[in-house]
């Protein structure tokens, strides 16, 4: 499965010292996702993917957000920093999954 989409960078914050950014997965891709996976799930319900924002691609996992009903992808500071991205920018991604 491949999927690419526009997405808003957001932040989660974990801890007071602690942060990490995401962009969220569509609805309908994150359903696709569920049935796909048959209940076949990493740790935390998570799924292995390879992702692609701009000119970089990383091996990587989505992990489903209750609160959003939809998967949710991180990215890290090397990404954002190398394609000049900041929380609240939006941006196209492509994620593919690896495991199904």
């Amino acid at each position: 499965m491949h999927v690419e989409f526009e997405s808003e960078l957001w932040v989660w914050a974990a801890r007071r010292a602690e942060s990490w950014t995401f962009v969220s997965l569509p609805e309908d891709a994150s359903e696709e996702i569920r049935h796909r996976a048959g209940g076949l799930t990493r740790g935390f319900g998570s799924m292995r993917v390879r992702a692609t924002l701009g000119g970089s691609s990383w091996t990587t996992s989505v992990f489903p957000d209750s609160t959003r009903n939809v998967y949710v992808l991180p990215v890290k500071r090397a990404i954002r920093t190398a394609e000049s991205l900041s929380p609240g920018d939006v941006t196209t991604v492509a994620v593919e999954l690896l495991d199904i």
